[in-house]
């Protein structure tokens, strides 16, 4: 194998496909990126076994051919070289040289045949939507995936197709983050649970670009198409949570406030909480006021913000990381926060429109915090 490429452009699509790339295994070709070209193309595959990424490279082929390169390397390389264009070429002894300007490497490389198998299976259902929103769907959820293995199901989000609309549910235990798109123009009825990690990486690859993602679906399996990369990943397999079952019918208090205010009062008053002196927030909720307090060992703290109230006063307490969170998240101005008991989880959504749902369970506040 021997091409030419532009050297920044090369980086470029290294790096989108690096995402799937172990970053630590004992088996060395997914530490790795495969390298194929024929006459025209090259295609470059990264694969951990749980997430693969393909995209296409603007290359001179001068001999076709295949080799596997160490990712790590390879990057450090390219990012390093001051060349315009970098020159790489293998041999049937996989040596593998590489030369960017005046600067040369050579070294080994893995043999093409060690490299996994990348699934791609027959789809079941296929539809196409705009990646912005498939952006923030994840965007929108992704923080309350659980990271505890002992329930695999719920490290991953599930992507709900039914009716015109994608709905996807995280959950962690403590947290519950429901985010949906209506109108996508699919008759397609299917659910799936994906991978955090696929997720995470899926979403930073699609950035700010505005073209449409198709996702495909087997039964074991998941393929998103972007414009550039297609992404293949295993999909988690379990019962998930009955989210709906979850969700509260009805509330003894409303609370309208707007999402800024909160997640600064929040944050001031958690500058006395830490990993030593951990204590939840306190949320008082009167008629026209929000009040945020916390006691900790190191003292206490006190501030407040306008609110509009209906229903019955109420004293609740939070982790406030995950209020943050959710309000973070949230992206919007204003938020309904929906209670009934300070034992009963607490609903925050969008004043206008429904595009989220969180949920957080309380935490017992005790007469001195």
């Amino acid at each position: 194998m021997k091409i030419t490429c532009n050297r920044q452009d090369l980086l470029a699509s290294i790096t989108g496909v690096s995402r799937a790339v172990s970053s630590k295994s004992s088996i060395p070709s997914i530490e790795g990126i495969l390298f194929e070209c024929d006459d025209t193309k090259l295609k470059l595959t990264a694969y951990d076994l749980e997430i693969g990424i393909i995209t296409y490279a603007a290359a001179d082929v001068i001999d076709t051919g295949s080799i596997i390169i160490n990712a790590r390397l390879l990057m450090d390389i390219l990012r390093k070289s001051d060349g315009e264009n970098v020159t790489i070429e293998s041999d049937d002894s996989l040596r593998v040289r590489i030369q960017s300007g005046i600067t040369k490497y050579s070294f080994i490389g893995i043999s093409p045949s060690d490299f996994p198998e990348l699934p791609m299976p027959a789809t079941d259902s296929s539809l196409s939507i705009p990646g912005q929103d498939v952006k923030d769907l994840i965007d929108k959820t992704i923080y309350a995936v659980s990271t505890n293995d002992q329930r695999p199901v719920h490290t991953g989000s599930k992507f709900i197709l039914k009716d015109g609309t994608i709905t996807v549910v995280s959950v962690d235990g403590h947290r519950l983050a429901v985010a949906r798109k209506e109108g996508i123009g699919s008759d397609v009825d299917a659910s799936f649970i994906v991978p955090a990690k696929t997720l995470q990486e899926l979403s930073k690859l699609i950035g700010d670009k505005e073209e449409n993602v198709r996702i495909s679906t087997a039964r074991r399996y998941a393929i998103f198409h972007l414009v550039g990369y297609t992404v293949v990943t295993r999909l988690l397999e379990g019962d998930f949570i009955d989210y709906k079952a979850s969700v509260p019918q009805s509330y003894k208090t409303v609370v309208t406030v707007k999402a800024g205010d909160l997640m600064d009062a929040v944050d001031r008053t958690s500058l006395l909480i830490s990993d030593r002196f951990k204590s939840p927030i306190r949320l008082q909720i009167g008629s026209e006021e929000l009040k945020v307090s916390c006691t900790t060992a190191l003292g206490s703290v006190h501030d407040e913000i306008p609110c509009t109230c209906e229903g019955d006063p109420l004293e609740i307490g939070f982790n406030y990381r995950y209020v943050l969170d959710a309000l973070r998240n949230g992206g919007v101005a204003e938020v309904k926060l929906m209670m009934n008991e300070p034992t009963r989880p607490m609903t925050i959504v969008p004043v206008e429109g429904n595009d989220f749902l969180y949920l957080i369970l309380p935490v017992m506040l005790r007469s001195y915090e």
